[in-house]
């Protein structure tokens, strides 16, 4: 069973190494292709656009094809749209390649969360799924760091390189993995789609929950977006540099979903987000301000660790709004992400620009955040989940 385990991890590594890497590259790709500052951001956008226009129905078609068969040719497009991006000759065939490349993450990663329930007991589930987010956590303290001293030989190794070992694990996966058919006939989840939309569009909870969601990744996408650009122009270091500081940045995620449960353990979830957000919102304005890249470092690993904080706290709680659909939940969260990065990457181009940089985008972010939080808090979003950890607390008592 460990084979399975390590092979979601890297999988969604993979996945999380390509979906970060551009940020701490911007300043570089920007010289190399000539787009301005403004634009610029669309090479993150790229990507982020198109995992979030087909997570919307990747998830839920997908229920009705052997999964095995879509993580293979999603994991396989992959590969080959992330090695072309190391060809991209103009700043639009990047944004197309960038594309393509989230189109294939939207169809390889939800098969992962959903092909653990199927290779592996009923007892390794839990331990695995964590593992596999893990991936994620590590992408961005490894992968992202390793992609940006790649990219000081030459812009487009990284590319090639993630492209290769995902050609790799794609292999590897077409030996290991065995073949997950469909528990429903051919073609009937495709026109159940629109209907298991329906609870979520009509609970006022969801509703709530979800454009909270959508805040919060936009005012931390926004920040994360352009925090490479603003390193380069404000502390003039080289692309190496900015892939050693995002280290921080990836260790204070993954350092945050490791305790993220014990805090939410010992506070409970509604003291658990109102606090975690509410420094996110100080940080935020106050970061822009600072002149030591030190201490920008230490709290933007303050910052990462309490984002790693929230999220799974977030995704407990959203799932739990509907345990029947909650593939189709995920499906809506993964959209919801990478519609709010995308949108981030924009604006943050343009406050950047427009606005008196990166002090601009720091209080658009705070902003978002703490808009974020009234509506958790208003649409009782984490209600159930809070009664749930009043009756573990008195039943252990």
């Amino acid at each position: 069973m460990r084979k399975y385990t390590a092979l979601f991890f890297l999988i969604m590594f993979m996945i999380g190494t390509d979906t970060f890497l551009v940020s701490p590259m911007l300043p570089t790709l920007q010289a190399q292709f000539g787009v301005s500052t403004g634009i610029a951001g669309w090479m993150i956008g790229g990507y982020t656009l198109g995992s979030a226009i087909f997570a919307l129905f990747a998830g839920p078609l997908s229920d009705g094809w052997n999964r095995r068969t879509v993580l293979l040719s999603g994991l396989l497009a992959f590969s080959i749209s992330t090695i072309l991006c190391g060809f991209a000759d103009s700043f639009w065939t990047m944004c197309l390649f960038r594309f393509l490349a989230g189109v294939s993450a939207a169809f390889t990663a939800p098969q992962v969360w959903a092909s653990i329930p199927m290779v592996l007991p009923a007892s390794s589930i839990p331990k695995t799924m964590g593992i596999a987010f893990g991936g994620l956590a590590a992408a961005q303290a490894l992968g992202v760091p390793i992609g940006s001293w790649l990219a000081a030989a030459h812009w487009s190794v990284p590319f090639w390189t993630i492209g290769a070992l995902s050609l790799l694990l794609a292999a590897i996966a077409f030996s290991l993995l065995p073949d997950m058919k469909p528990s429903v006939p051919m073609g009937s989840s495709r026109a159940s789609i629109l209907s298991r939309y329906v609870p979520l569009i009509t609970s006022s909870r969801a509703r709530s929950g979800f454009f909270a969601y959508l805040l919060l990744h936009l005012g931390s996408g926004t920040a994360f977006a352009f925090v490479g650009k603003w390193m380069a122009d404000r502390f003039e270091l080289p692309i190496a540099q900015i892939g050693t500081v995002m280290m921080c940045f990836g260790c204070g995620t993954l350092l945050g979903s490791m305790v993220s449960g014990f805090v939410t353990r010992k506070l409970g979830p509604m003291r658990a987000i109102t606090a975690s957000m509410s420094l996110l919102v100080l940080l935020y304005v106050l970061l822009p301000q600072l002149t030591s890249l030190s201490v920008v470092a230490i709290l933007y690993l303050i910052i990462f660790a309490t984002l790693g904080i929230i999220f799974p706290l977030v995704m407990g709680a959203l799932t739990e709004l509907n345990t029947s659909i909650r593939g189709t939940i995920s499906s809506l969260a993964n959209s919801t992400m990478n519609a709010a990065n995308t949108l981030g990457a924009w604006l943050a181009g343009l406050l950047y620009v427009q606005l008196g940089g990166y002090a601009s985008i720091g209080i658009f972010a705070a902003i978002c955040l703490a808009l974020s939080l009234a509506m958790f808090l208003y649409g009782g979003v984490f209600r159930k989940n809070e009664e749930r950890t009043g009756k573990e607390a008195t039943s252990v008592s």
